[in-house]
């Protein structure tokens, strides 16, 4: 292998870290109290509000509906407005968050869902706040399976990120694109596959040793 390829590639697996490490941090912000925000309005929950739920629902389902690829060109006005260009590893983290901020709210809201709702009206017996309720109940018991949803959204992440090749986004899926398939190079396409494979199942094993290390059953 040349060092030509040794820098390419080097410099592919920056971009990928840069544009998942920033959607996931993003999504994480948004898309786990969103997740316990659509559990906690809904019917006979502790802050029951039909129409917040129903709009929250809403948008997060329309979100989910659009193809990732679709939403990257749709919404390019937008990125240039908040990063001041469409195209390069910046850009490409503007779709990349948006399209994980309701991918990750979805997974938070099954995982506080199958809490033991008997626990819940444990803690509002014994006087908790809906907020205490939320951070010393809902959040601990979901926590090993927040932790997985979180490492679904990387590796997730990862495949978009490799899509967001396609139009410039940089990363790994840029240099498949443009040296493997436009250039017939297969040493480079090779390379870059065997990367994201050793990338995802390393980022699996350590989601799942997170989770163990959480779980109290």
């Amino acid at each position: 292998m040349s060092l030509e390829i040794v820098d390419l590639m080097l410099q592919g697996i920056q971009e990928t870290l840069i544009m998942v490490i920033v959607s996931t941090i993003i999504a994480a912000i948004i898309g786990i109290p969103l997740g316990v925000t659509l559990v906690i309005t809904s019917k006979n929950h502790i802050l029951q509000h039909k129409h917040i739920h129903q709009i929250l629902g809403a948008i997060v389902n329309i979100i989910r509906s659009i193809p990732f690829i679709i939403l990257m060109v749709a919404i390019i006005p937008f990125t240039r407005l908040v990063v001041g260009t469409s195209i390069g590893t910046t850009a490409a983290c503007v779709p990349l968050t948006i399209v994980a901020i309701p991918f990750l709210s979805r997974l938070v809201e099954t995982s506080i869902r199958d809490v033991d709702f008997g626990l819940v009206e444990a803690a509002e017996s014994m006087g908790a706040s809906p907020f205490q309720i939320i951070r010393k109940v809902l959040l601990p018991e979901a926590l090993p399976t927040i932790i997985n949803n979180v490492t679904v959204l990387i590796v997730n992440l990862i495949g978009s990120s490799a899509m967001a090749g396609a139009i410039g986004g940089g990363g790994l899926g840029d240099i498949a694109i443009r040296y493997g398939y436009q250039r017939f190079q297969g040493d480079i396409m090779l390379i870059t596959i065997i990367i994201l494979i050793v990338g995802v199942n390393l980022i699996q094993s350590i989601g799942d040793y997170a989770s163990n290390k959480k779980n109290k059953k």
